[in-house]
C-alpha cells in the first residue's frame, strides 16, 4: 500500500443563493480522469440550462493531475478559487463542479471569487473529507468475563468496532490504524493478562473521519 491521503466520504451537493444568483456545489470522489469527466459531464447534462458549470478535480495521491475551468465567467474568478480550496483541505481524487444560474446581478470578481469558493467548501463539507490511512482488521477473541472490561477499553482507543459476535467467546473484528496497532493490542494485552487472543486480518486503505486525525 501506498501512504495515507484525504479524499471525500460520498457524493454530495450543497446551494445557497447570492443576489439572486443560485450556486449548487456539487463533488463526488473519482479515481481517475476518466471518473471525473464523466462526473462533470453528468452535471453539464442535468444543467443544460445553468449559465455556467465551473469545475476544479485532482486525480492522483500526489496530485499528479489538477485541471480547472472558469467556463466563462471573467478568468480566474472560478476554477482556480475552486482549487485553491481544494488544495488547502489537501483533498485528491475528487471532483468539483459549482453551476450557476445567474440572477441578474453582476457580483464583480471578488464576488464571484467569494461565491465559487463557498459553493466549492460546502460541497467538500457535505461530501465529508476522509483521511485514507493504512489500516489493519483484526479479529479479537475474548473471554465473557473479560468483555465488559475490553468492551469499556475500546470505546477509549482510537479502533473502529466493525462487527462483534458473541459465540463460545465474544469476537470483535476492528478496525485499527497500522501506526496504532502496537499500541492497542499492548494495552488489550495488559487488560486481559494476555488471555485474549488476536489474528491480524487484511492490511488496507480506511477512510478515517478528517477530524479524527493531525496532519504532519
Amino acid at each position: 500500500m501506498s501512504g495515507d491521503y484525504k479524499t471525500l466520504k460520498q457524493a454530495a451537493s450543497d446551494e445557497f443563493i447570492v443576489n439572486k444568483s443560485r450556486f449548487i456545489g456539487y463533488v463526488s470522489p473519482c479515481e481517475t480522469e476518466e471518473e471525473a469527466l464523466a462526473f462533470l459531464k453528468s452535471i453539464r447534462e442535468k444543467h443544460k440550462d445553468a449559465t455556467h458549470n465551473c469545475y476544479a478535480y485532482v486525480i492522483g495521491q500526489n496530485a499528479g493531475i489538477m485541471r480547472y475551468s472558469d467556463d466563462g465567467e471573467p478568468g480566474g474568478t472560478a476554477g482556480l478559487p475552486m482549487m485553491e480550496v481544494i488544495k488547502a483541505r489537501g483533498v485528491v481524487n475528487c471532483c468539483v463542479v459549482v453551476t450557476r444560474y445567474f440572477g441578474g446581478v453582476l457580483l464583480g470578481a471578488g464576488g464571484l471569487v467569494r461565491a465559487y469558493t463557498k459553493g466549492c467548501a460546502i460541497a467538500l463539507n457535505a461530501a465529508q473529507v476522509v483521511r485514507m490511512e493504512e489500516s489493519q482488521r483484526i479479529l479479537l477473541d475474548v473471554p465473557y468475563p473479560l468483555w465488559d472490561r475490553v468492551n469499556h477499553a475500546l470505546k477509549a482507543l482510537p479502533v473502529i468496532v466493525a462487527d462483534t459476535a458473541f459465540g463460545a467467546s465474544v469476537e470483535a473484528t476492528m478496525l485499527v490504524r497500522l501506526k496504532d496497532v502496537d499500541a492497542v493490542m499492548q494495552k488489550i494485552t495488559a487488560l486481559t493478562d494476555a488471555k485474549a487472543d488476536s489474528l491480524a486480518l487484511e492490511a488496507l486503505h480506511y477512510p478515517w473521519p478528517e477530524e479524527e486525525t493531525t496532519d504532519g
